[in-house]
């Protein structure tokens, strides 16, 4: 089998602030700096890197916004985050944990540190993906998934090397638990000193990796470090990770849906007529109501 070879490796962005709860650096598109098309099916990715909030009783983070057209999936390492949505969703996304969210024809959302944390302080490490949806299913009707690290199929690998989380798609033939709406695979690695860990997507696969904690080598050569973003070329199938130290990494590869992609703020859709409806139809109230 043909090994995948990383295109470029990246370095966080500088960071920015999502309301006042999320510091994140944006590695797509902002960091890869290519449109969405780059990484399509994942049209967003911000990373907020491990981050000491104080402790405060007026808990951070963003206040009611609309959606549509796509899925946010939010990955937490370190720390809680509290949501709430139109649809009568809500719960609490602990460490390890996924709140997967189809907004599809449009939903109101809040998301927010979780009050215990916000009270203690601590240490905050997430990360959020935006997925798109194909044309035939962005009007769908909302969704919510709320996984659990135990629901999460754990592949355990050879030699005491580690074990992967399958959120998404699967890892040696294991399924993970998420519905999704095109092929996507989501893993968390997570490497003890020296494992390896051996994954194999399509080649026209879109594919990254992210260094969320320790230092590794991709294909025995090349070093990514903590935070830091590998990009792959869109050639071969196979690729190896090894720790250098005990590491945990993000794991993401998924079939490029290959439509247009038009977008506005929080709204992402095939083309400019079907946004300003989106607008529309967000100002006519037909998203719901959320306090």
């Amino acid at each position: 089998m043909k090994t995948k070879k990383i295109e470029r490796i990246l370095t966080p962005p500088r960071p920015h602030m999502v309301g006042d709860g999320f510091r994140v650096h944006q590695y797509i598109p902002s960091g890869i700096n290519e449109g969405f098309e780059r990484m399509d099916p994942f049209i967003m990715m911000d990373y907020n890197s491990k981050f000491y909030f104080p402790p405060t009783t007026q808990p951070r983070g963003v206040g009611v916004h609309p959606h549509r057209g796509f899925e946010t999936v939010t990955i937490a390492y370190k720390g809680s985050v509290a949501h709430h949505d139109s649809a009568g969703n809500s719960g609490i996304i602990g460490e390890g944990d996924v709140q997967w969210m189809t907004a599809a024809s449009g939903i109101l959302h809040k998301e927010y540190h979780e009050e215990n944390f916000s009270k203690a302080g601590g240490y905050f490490q997430m990360v959020q993906l935006w997925v798109n949806l194909p044309a035939k299913d962005k009007m769908s009707p909302p969704k919510y998934q709320g996984i659990t690290n135990a629901e999460m199929k754990k592949v355990e690998l050879p030699d005491n090397a580690g074990v992967v989380e399958v959120i998404a798609g699967e890892y040696n033939g294991e399924k993970g638990p998420a519905a999704t709406f095109t092929p996507v695979h989501m893993l968390n690695a997570k490497l003890n000193k020296d494992g390896k860990a051996t994954f194999s997507f399509p080649e026209n696969y879109n594919t990254v990796i992210l260094v969320v904690e320790g230092n590794i080598k991709v294909n025995d050569s090349e070093e990514v470090k903590t935070d830091s973003l590998a990009l792959f070329a869109n050639e071969g199938e196979e690729f190896t990770i090894e720790a250098t130290d005990e590491s945990v990494v993000l794991v993401l590869s998924g079939e490029p849906i290959n439509e247009p992609i038009a977008a506005q703020g929080p709204f992402v859709m095939n083309t400019q007529g079907e946004l300003v409806q989106a607008i529309s139809d967000f100002n006519m109230g037909k998203f719901g109501y959320l306090e």
